[in-house]
């Protein structure tokens, strides 16, 4: 991923620096050694970001190419969208906005005098005008062409004296050519920080500290010199610090690497308070998640307190991504003053509850699924540090207020985060709380199957669904009526419905025949269930599930010994690289495992799941598997990969741990199986030169 992020900025001579230990070589440092010997305290100023700063930057956006007309373009949007107003108020340039020679013989940074014709100081102006902060950036490490973009080692009070001058309010410090020039980076950080809070014009400028650097995405770094170990320095010194490395890469944002930097990001919560923050990185709506997974990363950002600085170009985003952004319940979550970040409470898992105090003795609760189908999370008032009877429960993104008793239960979507806040209910009873479960297939074509939230399936399919409705409220409710909402053209029947009345405790199950159409194109569907029912004054209530989401597939085509690399797959994914067919990942090589060369195949990076729809109809699948031999042209570590066939959710074969030039061969019993994965593990490298093989897999169905 390292060399992946590198190459994305334009930095490529940096790879030529780095010894195999992953630091810069000696000559290197030895150019660039450490620029002052003792770091001093710069106290981070309170009031510059009393709770967690918002706003955009450049940097997944508009690239390292932008000009001072794309800034202003999309700080109007900012305004004018309502996103300035909701917070987001700080314009912050990212790496590229400096000349091709960044540093004049007077010794003063410049920007690029085509793209800022006039000037940075002109630019901050201009955003300043529209009611708006600015931001700028740099590098803590002494430029380095090729390296990084520009550096302010060696310049730091000159750097700091002229973005205050200039009339910044905000200053990214990155640690890209500090790695290269192996500087300690809490020495590097601790003196730019004294030189900005002792600018020359005296002007209060925000700190975000982004040390990128984790082992092993970027290399084998010594803990020191990685963001994991920030938190040790960086609350005395700036206002914010980044706790892992990036989010993920421009058009290319997955939800298990939103999950990799919370967690990362939560393991120091003590350390974060009015005016100094944890930073698990920029949020990056549609760069590659569903709606529901930003919603994820939106509900998992504010709960940890953390700044929410928009990494996309918003002039594009869809009412759905500016709705979740400009959310007020959510980003009052956010924005709390006590200024405390979540814990978890319970253990680690698929489903979690992780819980944030609120100023107003409320508590923020986020339940969130990690995995690929809805899950029922619960927790109890006791759990969450409420003491009552009766909890009132508002619901963050529909807004809606109702009372449970002492349990907490959410249906959450696959990839999803219930974000709740809880308080002690007062007064008279308010609306009972009721659970639509997500429904569940329990029938194909009258043909019964285990029940499940994720189906694949053929167009014209006939499902049979089951609705659990539950009632976690204290007073009952009374007359609901269950209804499924499904695409344009399927059709669905009640084949039983909810009783009249379901008391506080109790649940109630409603029947549907849902039938596929025929001719509906493939990919994913959703179908949700809702549940209607009189609430406290005129208007009714509606609940509405989790999703179930049935997957159109068209399946294996008849015949024996088929290559299964010659058939359409559902759905693939492979590490941070395309699978190839009958070629090694990343193209231009045949696959080839422990010397022999196999013609057909599927050629991937790993973690990968490929899956296919068998239908039933297929009996048995046979090949070998295995670390291909490219990946001893790019050095000997890592290359260790595991591999399993998985069908209906059940493993029918695992390798165990594969290492470089081992062949595994499987013939594996497919008789009934509808649903395959295909699935590859790192071997416990973290993926680190894993190019994992399916070599000549041959199915055969009838």
């Amino acid at each position: 991923m390292a060399i992946k992020r590198l190459l994305s900025l334009g930095i490529v001579a940096v790879l030529c620096a780095v010894t195999a230990t992953g630091l810069a070589s000696p000559a290197v440092a030895a150019q660039h050694p450490a620029l002052t010997p003792t770091p001093q305290l710069a106290v981070p100023d309170t009031s510059l970001s009393p709770t967690p700063y918002q706003g955009w930057n450049t940097y997944f956006g508009l690239g390292g190419d932008y000009t001072s007309a794309q800034v202003l373009s999309v700080a109007d949007f900012l305004v004018s969208s309502g996103l300035a107003k909701a917070g987001y108020d700080i314009v912050w340039l990212d790496g590229g906005w400096q000349d091709a020679v960044p540093r004049g013989t007077d010794g003063i940074l410049r920007g690029d005098s085509t793209r800022f014709a006039d000037g940075m100081a002109s630019l901050a102006a201009a955003i300043h005008a529209k009611g708006l902060k600015a931001g700028i950036y740099t590098d803590a490490g002494p430029y380095m062409p090729g390296h990084c973009g520009l550096g302010s080692g060696g310049h730091y009070q000159t750097d700091a004296d002229t973005f205050a001058s200039w009339g910044y309010d905000a200053v990214k410090v990155d640690f890209l050519c500090g790695i290269s020039a192996n500087l300690d980076p809490k020495t590097a950080f601790t003196d730019f920080a004294n030189a900005l809070r002792h600018n020359s014009s005296g002007r209060p400028m925000i700190f975000n500290l982004c040390n990128p650097v984790t082992s092993p995405d970027w290399g084998n770094y010594p803990e020191s010199q990685q963001s994991t170990n920030t938190w040790t320095y960086a609350p005395q010194i700036a206002e914010s610090w980044r706790t892992y490395t990036d989010v993920g890469f421009v058009h290319d944002i997955k939800y298990s690497d939103i999950l990799r930097n919370f967690d990362a990001n939560a393991r120091h919560p003590e350390v974060a308070g009015p005016g100094h923050w944890n930073d698990p990185d920029y949020l990056g709506p549609e760069l590659g998640t569903s709606d529901e997974e930003f919603r994820s990363q939106m509900a998992l950002w504010s709960i940890s307190a953390a700044p929410l600085v928009i990494g996309s170009d918003p002039r594009a985003f869809s009412k759905t991504t500016l709705d979740t952004l400009t959310n007020p319940d959510v980003l009052r979550i956010d924005q709390d003053p006590l200024g405390k970040q979540a814990v978890r409470v319970g253990p680690a898992g698929a489903q979690e509850t992780w819980v944030k105090p609120l100023a107003d003795d409320s508590v923020a609760v986020a339940l969130v699924n990690r995995g690929a189908a809805p899950a029922e999370i619960a927790t109890t008032a006791e759990a969450i540090g409420v003491k009552a009877q009766r909890l009132s429960v508002k619901d963050a993104w529909t807004h809606a207020v109702t009372e449970a008793k002492a349990d907490v239960r959410s249906e959450v979507p696959a990839h999803g985060v219930a974000l709740l806040i809880v308080s002690k209910a007062k007064g008279a009873p308010e609306t009972p709380r009721l659970l639509a479960g997500a429904p569940l297939v329990t029938a194909i074509d009258g043909v019964s199957i285990a029940p499940t939230g994720n189906l694949l399936a053929p167009a014209g399919s006939r499902l049979s669904i089951s609705v659990t409705v539950s009632n976690d409220g204290t007073t009952p409710v009374q007359s609901p009526v269950a209804s499924l909402q499904a695409p344009a053209g399927w059709t669905a029947s009640p084949t039983t419905t909810l009783p009249d009345g379901i008391l506080p405790g109790r649940t109630a199950t409603a029947n549907f025949e849902l039938t596929v159409a025929v001719g509906a194109p493939t990919g994913n569907s959703a179908v949700t269930a809702s549940v209607r029912f009189p609430g406290r004054d005129s208007a009714g209530v509606t609940v509405v599930s989790a999703p179930l989401t049935v997957t159109l597939a068209p399946a294996v085509s008849s015949g024996s010994d088929q290559p299964l690399s010659h058939q359409p797959w559902v759905s693939a994914t492979s590490g941070w690289m395309q699978p190839a067919i009958d070629e090694s990942v990343g193209g231009g090589n045949p696959i080839a495992v422990a010397g022999t060369i196999h013609p057909t195949g599927l050629g991937v990076a790993s973690p990968s799941d490929i899956r296919y729809y068998v239908g039933g109809t297929c009996t048995s699948l046979t090949g070998t598997v295995g670390i291909d031999d490219v990946v001893n042209n790019v050095g000997p570590e890592g290359g260790t990969a595991s591999f399993s066939i998985v069908a209906d959710g059940k493993t029918l074969w695992d390798s165990g741990t594969v290492v470089r030039g081992t062949a595994v061969t499987f013939n594996v019993d497919l008789s009934g199986a509808r649903d395959l994965v295909l699935h590859v593990g790192d071997g416990g490298d973290g993926g680190y030169n894993d190019r994992a093989d399916w070599a000549d897999p041959l199915i055969s169905c009838t």
